[in-house]
């Protein structure tokens, strides 16, 4: 059914509606080309300025890509995870079909300063875990987990290989969390940040910090940094 079947949506909202549903059902799928404004004009029966608004605005939305001269061709999405929701990180690679490798870059024992123990409600000079890890997609970079943990609450913990293992599969494992805390912001990474995931150092990068609780204790705090230009949150709310 062309869009001018369909009442009461702007044309180029149906033009829209028409290539995304050509993407759903697999016919267009990633890094292939879009039919142009001519066959979309065409097939669908508007005019090419309706064609080229709703070409223009899923470009937008980074749904396609247009090269002027070449084409329109469809987007490689980049990886998405919900920022509310704490999933094991292996997972969500493994289930996008891609290749998951993690390297330790810190592993260590440390004592809290006035912050850290803020933070985790301890004492200064408290004793905490600490782990820097990168994690990688197809063998890109796309996350540095900057950990910190309550040995009270997870006494193997810095014995763990996480090569093998995330953090987050082990303290599911043995203590899984009670609550947690999340804020999400823009930030601009350090040297070695920008170094680990392979970025200029002023490129933005997207931060989650995140705090966990078990049975009323702080578990966890994290500092969760990605690449700003090559990975994004998003997710679904209900009442």
């Amino acid at each position: 059914m062309g869009p001018s079947n369909v009442r009461g949506i702007p044309l180029y909202q149906k033009v829209k509606a028409h290539v995304l549903d050509r993407m759903a059902s697999g016919e267009l799928s990633a890094n292939s080309r879009v039919p142009s404004e001519h066959e979309l004009v065409r097939e669908l029966g508007v005019s090419r300025m309706t064609v080229n608004r709703a070409l223009n605005d899923l470009s937008q939305e980074g749904v396609v890509v247009r090269l002027a001269g070449v084409g329109t061709f469809v987007a490689e999405r980049s990886p998405r995870a919900h920022p509310l929701q704490i999933h094991n990180i292996a997972d969500e690679i493994r289930g996008r079909g891609h290749e998951y490798r993690a390297v330790v870059v810190l592993k260590e024992t440390v004592v809290a300063d006035a912050e850290l123990a803020r933070n985790f409600d301890l004492p200064i000079r408290a004793r905490l875990f600490h782990t820097i890890v990168v994690h990688y997609e197809n063998d890109v970079a796309i996350q540095v987990e900057d950990r910190y943990v309550n040995p009270a609450i997870a006494p193997g913990y810095i014995d763990v290989d996480f090569t093998e293992r995330t953090a987050n599969e082990y303290l599911m494992a043995v203590a899984p969390f009670q609550k947690a805390h999340h804020i999400l912001r823009a930030a601009m990474p350090s040297a070695k940040v920008a170094e680990l995931l392979d970025m200029q150092q002023m490129d933005p990068c997207l931060l989650l910090l995140r705090r966990t609780w078990t049975n009323d204790v702080v578990a966890s705090t994290a500092s969760l940094y990605y690449p700003g230009s090559r990975y994004e949150f998003g997710g679904d709310a209900t009442r």
